[in-house]
């Protein structure tokens, strides 16, 4: 802090001898270190709250990146499940408007019957109104 040398400490302490006397200059000293501590402290927390602020700025800053980051990816997610399901969907449609009403390919009325009965169905839920058993084996 102070750039002081060995003879201005001296000279200081020659002075305070003279001035405070032999008796008191112990104790004056003692309490200049006991200040000196609490001077030391007082800045040492100081810096530390001035750290902890920057910190949490900065933990601040990164907070909304991340909700940022998120809040793009949730957009990104929902996108592209919209464009799947309405793939889907016109699939679902396009196979609807193919097949006549409630019926099979022809050819394979006897296949689907005995693959609907040999094991459990897979219920897709792509229609609201109709849902449709699709057999665990053609999933």
């Amino acid at each position: 802090m102070f750039d002081f040398g060995f003879s201005e400490l001296a000279v200081i302490g020659v002075v305070m001898l003279i001035v405070v006397g032999p008796e008191r200059l112990p104790k004056v000293a003692r309490t200049a270190g006991h200040l000196l501590g609490r001077l030391q402290r007082y800045v040492s927390d100081v810096k530390s709250d001035i750290q902890r602020e920057m910190q949490l700025d900065e933990l601040k800053k990164l907070q909304q990146q991340v909700q940022e980051q998120a809040r793009e990816v949730e957009t990104s997610v929902r996108s592209q499940m919209d464009r799947f399901e309405s793939g889907v969907g016109d699939a679902v449609t396009d196979l609807k408007s193919a097949l006549p009403d409630g019926t099979a390919p022809i050819g394979q009325g006897v296949a689907n019957t005995a693959l609907s009965d040999a094991g459990p169905q897979l219920e897709l839920g792509l229609d609201s109104e109709k849902r449709q058993s699709v057999p665990a084996d053609k999933a």
